[in-house]
């Protein structure tokens, strides 16, 4: 899921990797890190006793309007609704 997302990341990674040929590996490790501390924030957060069951009963229906929600923050946020 993390490389099938990352393809819109491209514009941004390919002149970042292409003038810090060095500090690839950083990158990498740090990337490699963090996707595995959110996975595992997910899966505590999805196993917490008290909001685990609500999360899992109640989570596919709000994905789609917390997604909705967040893209919208952005747009409005980058004013690019409002030009």
């Amino acid at each position: 899921m993390t490389i099938a997302n990352g393809g819109d990341n491209l514009s941004v990674y390919i002149p970042l990797f292409a003038s810090e040929l060095q500090a690839i590996m950083v990158y990498t490790a740090i990337f490699a890190v963090m996707t595995g501390v959110w996975c595992a924030m997910g899966y505590a957060l999805v196993n917490n006793p008290l909001a685990g069951s609500h999360i899992r009963r109640y989570g596919q229906v709000a994905l789609p309007f917390v997604l909705i929600g967040l893209g919208l923050y952005i747009l409005v946020d980058a004013r690019v609704l409002f030009q």
